[in-house]
């Protein structure tokens, strides 16, 4: 009887443990995609708990310091999801800003119109724009940014307790900080095409003066979407370069964010 309540002593810890691993997916990459089923992603948040739990110490857990209750369990639950949520959010922000810089680039382009519904993302998808978050997640896994999202969570055991209240103003200025810079990212993305589009809309309205003969938009429209596609082949080296970079920092200021709780 001792053992089963002994045994009772370690489940809200377990549960706290799950709960923050199941923040990765709802919005991580990869493991957060939609087209995974929701069981599937529970099974895999309980195994990755139960796996974790053993190797945790009694005083990062906290065993006997939580009832088995809604009342007592729920704002805790609700800490170690942000938590989760947060680490998965920081991680998916670089695929994010360059699926947005080739949303930029595809409109621009005149691809606006050309858009296709994705059943993966559950949402409409620029052509460009799709075709860079895609070779993006590539880089992802094979830069190892999955192990490295997962590890994220399981340093923060050692430096986030569990329960602790994270949603502060240091967790909102860090976070306005990094949408500002993936938007930024984003333009850096789009910069060459959109730069060198806007040079061609120059030369074409100065050759419709030039020559009132021609029939500018039947001739503009194809030259722009044939100038935009050489551009992308030409910087798809430089949007890697850039991915990477901002990658590395992502992953920096995950483990940052986390060691300075």
């Amino acid at each position: 009887m001792n053992q089963y309540v002994a045994l009772l002593d370690h489940v809200p810890s377990a549960l706290l443990v799950i709960f923050r691993i199941g923040g990765l997916a709802i919005y991580g990459p990869v493991i957060g995609a939609s087209f995974i089923p929701v069981r599937i992603k529970v099974m895999l948040a309980v195994i990755l708990g139960l796996a974790v739990y053993p190797v945790l110490t009694t005083q990062e857990l906290g065993v006997g310091e939580w009832e088995l209750n809604v009342w007592s369990l729920g704002p805790a639950i609700a800490m170690e999801l942000l938590v989760g949520l947060v680490i998965g959010f920081l991680a998916s922000l670089p695929l994010l800003a360059v699926q947005i810089g080739g949303l930029m680039m595809g409109h621009q382009m005149g691809l606006g119109f050309a858009r296709f519904f994705n059943p993966a993302m559950e949402d409409s998808a620029d052509i460009i724009g799709q075709m860079l978050f895609f070779m993006a997640l590539a880089g992802f896994l094979l830069l190892g940014g999955l192990e490295s999202m997962v590890l994220a969570v399981l340093h923060s055991f050692h430096h986030i307790p569990l329960a602790t209240n994270v949603a502060d103003g240091s967790l909102l200025t860090m976070l306005a900080g990094v949408l500002t810079a993936s938007y930024e990212l984003a333009l850096r993305v789009a910069a060459p095409l959109l730069t060198l589009i806007f040079l061609e809309t120059v030369a074409m309205g100065f050759l419709s003066k030039t020559v009132p003969q021609l029939n500018i938009l039947s001739l503009g429209f194809p030259m722009r979407i044939l100038v935009g596609l050489v551009i992308v082949a030409l910087v798809v080296g430089v949007i890697d370069e850039v991915f990477l970079d901002w990658f590395n920092e992502m992953t920096n200021l995950t483990f940052t964010w986390i060691e300075n709780r």
